[in-house]
């Protein structure tokens, strides 16, 4: 379990408790809640909780962490974070599916956002897309510091193929599955957690690694259409930052977007999420 501490003006990813000022939690998916942060109450965990429906490999575990961490440090404000508000700045058109306005609900939230933001507080650059790649993979345009688009949508499973997460699967193939007798719970766990490269055969089998950078340079192309241009391609995450081949293969798959600098980033989640929750406590103490 990482909690972020914040401790005075520092903020440290732990393993485990120790005395803090505040607890800052790394949120996915908070339900209906539109905000940046919030202190956690019993409310707050059933809008965390209507959540792990959306993102179940984040929101059942952080609900776990959640309740250890109250009962450890009961005296101490804790605050979730959300992990999808930096890309609240998109555009109608890429936030919106093409469905009838009953289904306004469903629409691109992506995720990741916090590690986006880090990578871009340290990359000085006007366009820039971001590839975060770990257990879960997501690619961002990034204009001025604002996200214009993400490849995770409603849920994190949207995009390119992810550690154990399908990514993008054609709708209509799991009607398919659905109407062949296929549960429900069955979809979401194959999706969740026995699709992606795990069922390729793993990030050093040959196919799958061709497979994954193949889908990675796609989404890349499409982001690099959105902002008309790149200047700075930034890999962070487990893969991204630690596996220069990924990003030797996903930039050479892109030889055609002419001169861009490719970085390999470290995404401080930790540090994003202590600002917060300093943003969120300043007026209780001012």
């Amino acid at each position: 379990m990482k909690l972020a501490l914040v401790q005075g003006e520092t903020a440290t990813p732990v393993d485990d408790f120790v005395a803090a000022d505040a607890v800052g939690h790394r949120i996915v998916h908070l339900g209906a809640l539109v905000i940046d942060a919030a202190l956690v109450d019993d409310w707050l965990l059933t809008q965390i909780e209507a959540g792990a429906q959306v993102a179940p490999l984040h929101n059942r575990p952080a609900l776990v962490a959640l309740e250890r961490a109250r009962e450890a440090l009961p005296e101490v404000p804790h605050v979730a974070v959300s992990d999808s508000a930096f890309h609240r700045t998109m555009s109608e058109q890429a936030r919106r599916y093409a469905l009838p306005d009953e289904w306004t609900e469903i629409v691109r939230l992506g995720f990741h956002g916090l590690a986006v933001q880090s990578v871009v507080e340290q990359v000085e650059a006007r366009r820039m897309i971001v590839c975060h790649l770990g257990g879960g993979c997501s690619v961002t345009a990034v204009l001025d510091g604002r996200s214009v688009d993400t490849s995770m949508g409603f849920t994190p499973l949207e995009g390119p193929p992810m550690g154990t997460r399908s990514g993008s699967v054609d709708p209509g193939a799991l009607l398919h599955l659905l109407r062949s007798g296929h549960t429900i719970d069955e979809l979401d766990h194959v999706l969740n957690e026995a699709s992606g490269l795990a069922a390729l055969g793993g990030l050093d089998d040959p196919f799958a690694f061709s497979h994954f950078t193949y889908h990675l340079a796609k989404a890349v192309a499409g982001m690099a259409a959105a902002l008309g241009g790149v200047e700075v391609l930034a890999f962070s995450g487990g893969i991204g930052e630690n596996r220069a081949d990924v990003r030797e293969a996903v930039v050479a798959r892109l030889a055609h977007l002419g001169d861009v600098r490719v970085e390999a980033v470290p995404a401080h989640e930790e540090l994003v999420i202590a600002r917060a929750v300093r943003v969120l406590l300043q007026p209780a103490s001012a």
